[in-house]
């Protein structure tokens, strides 16, 4: 009886002790999740706090080195829209929403009714037609830059907007016939031959019961779409003019006062009010961009 009132006693210490070392690894796991996300956090928040802090703080205390914003001031951002030093600020900000806005539409029409056909007819050369397109999305901008010069130059569209609406819809297309193409692939076709057994055309089949579900997508890929030539520098650097440039190079070329001086607090204003839009974006649609990058990972 001694003998096994031990044994039982034995077996519930190790079941006490092997419950403790697994909700010790638990504890453990939870740890490492929440430090590695503070971490990624910190990594990614930090350069932008920094732009926010330095942005409301006065010229005088540019490189104050401490975290919590300091001397607060508004007149960065009045800066920033300042002409009396040659900068644009104002008209670039408009720029960037027209140049972003039209090339998201016309990606959008092009790239939904691609990606339709890639994901739903049979045609000869279908996946060689979407490697070119893959293959497109690869291509260094940089490798463009030389014959777009070349190009716009001859016909006279340096400094025009279509000179830079084009290229970006060149690179803002591949992203979207991608994108939607995985969509569309994910979709029951039952939906579409149950419109066509009611009657519908496959037009109408597409307009009113396709697109309807595949709004999630369409939302996400236009807000990526705008982002992606919202944040274009490069072509946009070499191919506009005053009159034409986005925000990004306007930012770039901000002057201050005196020759040399770079206006380090006007230029953080002026990267605080880019970042406005982007974040409102994000907000305002963020359950879409969520539904739409989710769509069709669970069938």
């Amino acid at each position: 009886m001694t003998a096994a009132t031990s044994a039982a006693t034995t077996l519930r210490a190790e079941q006490d002790r092997g419950r403790r070392n697994a909700q010790n690894k638990e504890k453990w796991a939870q740890g490492r999740t929440y430090i590695s996300a503070a971490v990624i956090l910190i990594w990614c928040l930090a350069p932008a706090y920094w732009m926010v802090v330095t942005a409301f703080r006065e010229v005088g205390f540019t490189y104050d080195t401490s975290l919590l914003p300091s001397h607060v001031t508004l007149d960065n951002f009045n800066t920033a829209f300042d002409t009396s030093f040659g900068n644009r600020f104002g008209q670039a900000l408009l720029n960037s929403v027209f140049i972003g806005g039209v090339v998201t539409l016309v990606s959008l029409v092009i790239g939904v009714f691609a990606a339709y056909a890639l994901a739903r007819l049979n045609f000869r050369f279908k996946y060689l037609v979407l490697g070119f397109i893959l293959g497109a999305s690869m291509f260094p901008g940089v490798a463009l830059i030389t014959p777009l010069f070349q190009l716009f130059t001859n016909i006279g569209w340096m400094g025009t907007y279509q000179a830079l609406i084009i290229p970006n819809i060149s690179f803002v297309l591949p992203l979207t016939v991608y994108t939607m193409t995985s969509f569309f692939r994910e979709m029951p076709w039952e939906l579409e031959e149950s419109a066509r057994v009611d009657g519908c055309t496959q037009g109408q089949a597409f307009r009113k019961v396709i697109m309807p579900l595949a709004a999630p997508a369409i939302f996400t890929t236009a807000i990526l779409a705008f982002i992606s030539s919202w944040n274009e520098f490069l072509i946009a650097s070499q191919l506009s003019s005053d009159a034409t440039q986005p925000v990004t190079v306007a930012i770039a070329n901000f002057a201050g006062a005196q020759p040399n001086q770079v206006p380090y607090t006007a230029i953080m204003a002026a990267g605080t009010i880019v970042t406005i839009p982007l974040v409102i974006l994000v907000l305002v649609f963020q359950r879409k961009i969520v539904a739409g990058l989710t769509a069709g990972a669970v069938k």
